[in-house]
C-alpha cells in the first residue's frame, strides 16, 4: 500500500513553503520518522520526516519547488511483514 507523505501544516499563516533539501531519491529504503525533505518559508525551516517504514517510490516535487500546505510530495510503498 502507497502512503502519501504530505507538507504539514507550519503555521496558522502559512500557505506554502520552498523544498530546499531532499535527503533520499527514488528506490531507497527510508524508516519511520527518517528526515525525507526540508522546506523553508519566510517564518520557519521545517524537516519532512517519512511516516512510514518502506520504499520510496515516487517524488512529486523537487528541490526548488514551491508546495503547498497539504500537498502530497511523495509516495512511499510501506513494508509488510511476513509472520513465519
Amino acid at each position: 500500500m502507497a502512503i502519501d507523505v504530505l507538507v504539514p501544516q507550519m503555521g496558522e499563516s502559512i500557505a506554502e513553503g520552498e523544498i530546499v533539501k531532499s535527503f533520499f531519491r527514488v528506490g531507497d529504503s527510508v524508516h519511520r520518522d527518517e528526515p525525507l525533505f526540508e522546506i523553508s518559508t519566510e517564518k520557519v525551516n521545517v524537516v519532512i520526516p517519512s511516516p512510514t517504514d518502506g520504499t520510496l517510490t515516487e517524488i512529486l516535487a523537487q528541490v526548488g519547488d514551491v508546495v503547498q500546505v497539504n500537498s502530497v510530495i511523495a509516495r512511499i510503498a510501506e513494508l509488510r511483514w511476513r509472520a513465519s
